[in-house]
Parts: C-alpha cells; structure tokens; sequence
C-alpha cells in the first residue's frame, strides 16, 4: 500500500483536531458486507463538562452506537478501522478538505478540496434517549403492560413500536427544537398508545411545553383516551373525534399520521403543509391510489408481472413521489425503516422538516409519473389548491 495518501491524511487529521480545526471525519464503504458490521463511521469532536473528546458514531443498517474517545485514542482508532474495515475516508476541517480512496489491491488515492465549513462544529454531547418506562400507568390501561410494570407478550411489538417511534421524534425535536406552547396533532391516533407516550416524553422527560391533541374518527377510542389522560392527569393532552381532512386547528407546530390509509396520509401531510407544520411524522398504511393507475413499463414486466412486487414498486412510488412534493413544499425529507419488517408490514416512515429552500422536483416528478404511466397522485391534487 502507498504510505504517502495516507501518511498526510493522518497528518492533516491531527493537526486538525489539536488546533480545534476539526469539523468532522467520516470512513465509509465497508471492505465487507455484513449486516453486523457498521455501514460507515463518523467522528467530531464534542465538548463535555470535563474536557474535549472525539465521537465517534457507528452507523448500523438499523441503529446507531456512538463511542467517546481522547482525540489521539480516538484517531488512532479510526487509523486502524481504515486499515482493516473501511477503503475511504473523508477529512472536513476549517483549513481543509481531504478524502482517501483506497482500492482493493491496496493503492490508496488522495484528492484534496477546498474547504467548506466557516466553523468547528464542537457542542456539548447529548443526553441519551431514555426509552419509555414501562411502569408507566398508562401502559397498563392501554393493555400493553401489567398492573406490576411487566410487557406483556401481546404487548411486546407495540412497546417496541412505542420507543422506536418516540427515538424518532426525540432526534427530531431535539435538532429543530418546536416553539413554546407547541402544539402537535397525532392524526388517526386509533388507541392512543403513541399519542401518550409520545406526550409523556415530550413533557416529563424533555421538559418542553406543549399541548398534543389526538384526532380520532371512532367514538369509542376517543372517550377511552379521555378517561386514561383523566386518570394520568395529563392536562395538556387531549383527543378530538373527527376527520382527518376536516380537522383544522389554529395553530400547528408538528404533524404525526402513522398508518393513515391510502390517500388518508395524503391528507395529513396536505394538512401539515397548508398549516406551515415545522415537523412532519407519517408512516403510510396501504396505499391504493396509485396501484390503479399505474402501467408497468415493458421493460420492467418481468419482474412486476409478479403481483406482490407490483405492490410493493406501487407503494415506493407512492412514497417517492410524496417525498418529492414534500421538497417542493420547502420540506427536507427522509424515508427509513420504522420498525423491522417482522413486527409490522407498514414499516416506511417518512419525516420532513421545513425550513429549507423550496427543491426543483418537478422535471423528477414528471420522469416518474410518465415511466409508470401514472396520471394522478392525490397529494399532488391537494397541493394544487393550496
């Protein structure tokens, strides 16, 4: 292997972190494929009460583990995971930008770029997040617990569920923070398991002030929610009956439908929107709309003739295009696996947080509704409007 590349590399990279030039060091593309093994690592450096260290994020196909390291600890670990388990590595510093690429026979290629940070990014490590207790009383009214604090094993995807989701929003919040007296509006919040834990987190363990309101069609969940947000004396939570597409507050700062049917997300994210929601949460359910009018392209019919791969390419155009609007609507947006597929099917979450320039998706909408044959797409009907 070519000591050279490399040598400047770590060079650069200690000097960039002993003069507080750092920004940021990542390793990616994995010598091997293994689900087990990290996708990529990326490192900065954090300031904690007692001093300076570098963390470092291990980023797996569905978590992530971060790791506190002294800065010359910390490098020569990275030095080491490059030499056994990553071929490239990038280098953001103030000064510099510098990548190495390695190749598999083990020639190791250098490129240097400008600069493209203004400032180190040092800030105080964050708190873990603190899954749901499952002590908590509501729990227990809800079904998914004993009266004893125990999950039940009817309860045990559901209390998954509840953390997954409540992580979700934790990270959410935390880096685009909501203003005081918020107020978050869970869409279709059926029996209200995620709409308590999540009103919970937000207001006992973060601290923040908020009201959270769930909007349920069917009258019996509704009046069952009340009585246990009664009983928990849960005085900023509170659940409405009503229609997604009709349910219009005056004031929304975050939007939350999970599994919402068909256009029924459409409806919401169209809500959210229209609203000026800072922060959007859904993760569709079945998603029929599009599945009729699509037309397979003839070079892909061998491979969506089969019926359950033609839903499943219907529901990712559905969900792409969704994103897309987003976008457009001056929305970052992320698509990722909820929940592992083998505790719900409806396991695609999309987040957006707005605040960001309006994208140019048009031209990316058109090429994807023309490959498919797609006439229609109903948030884009809403949109319209608006």
């Amino acid at each position: 292997m070519t000591a050279e590349p490399l040598t400047h590399f770590w060079n650069a990279a200690r000097r960039a972190t002993n003069t507080a030039r750092l920004v940021k060091l990542t390793l990616s593309k994995p010598r091997r494929k293994d689900p087990e093994l990290p996708r990529n690592l990326y490192a900065r450096p954090v300031e904690l009460k007692d001093g300076h260290i570098l963390q470092v994020t291990h980023r797996y196909a569905d978590r992530e583990e971060a790791k506190n390291f002294p800065y010359e600890e910390g490098l020569k670990y990275l030095q080491q995971e490059l030499e056994t388990s990553f071929y490239n590595a990038d280098l953001f510093s103030l000064d510099e930008q510098l990548s190495i690429m390695q190749s598999r026979k083990g020639n190791a290629r250098l490129r240097e770029q400008a600069p493209q940070h203004r400032e180190a990014v040092v800030t105080h490590n964050r708190e873990k997040f603190r899954a749901i207790a499952a002590d908590r009383p509501y729990l227990h009214a809800l079904g998914i617990t004993t009266a004893t604090g125990e999950v039940t094993a009817a309860g045990r995807r559901k209390y998954k569920q509840i953390n997954r989701f409540v992580e979700t929003v934790d990270g959410l919040v935390r880096d685009h923070p909501l203003p005081p007296g918020a107020h978050v509006v869970d869409m279709g919040s059926g029996s209200g398991y995620l709409t308590f834990a999540l009103y919970d987190h937000l207001t006992n363990t973060l601290g923040l002030n908020v009201r959270v309101t769930g909007v349920e069609l069917r009258t019996p969940l509704v009046e069952k929610c009340r009585q246990i947000a009664t009983d928990n004396a849960f005085a900023h939570l509170h659940f409405e009956e009503g229609y997604i597409d009709s349910y219009r507050p005056e004031q929304l700062d975050m939007l939350i439908a999970l599994h919402a049917c068909d256009t029924a997300t459409d409806d919401a994210l169209y809500q959210g929107i229209q609203a000026g929601a800072r922060i959007l949460i859904v993760a569709p359910c079945c998603q029929k709309q599009v599945r009729r009018d699509m037309v397979v392209p003839p070079a892909l019919k061998p491979l969506l003739d089969n019926g359950i791969l033609l839903e499943r390419q219907a529901a990712m155009l559905t969900d792409g295009l969704r994103a897309l609007y987003l976008e457009g609507a001056g929305y970052a947006t992320k698509l990722f696996e909820f929940i592992p597929l083998e505790h719900t099917a409806k396991n695609v979450m999309i987040t957006a947080v707005r605040g960001h320039k309006p994208a140019g998706t048009q031209v990316q909408v058109d090429t994807l509704k023309a490959t498919f044959g797609v006439q229609r797409h109903y948030l884009e009907e809403l949109l319209a409007r608006y």
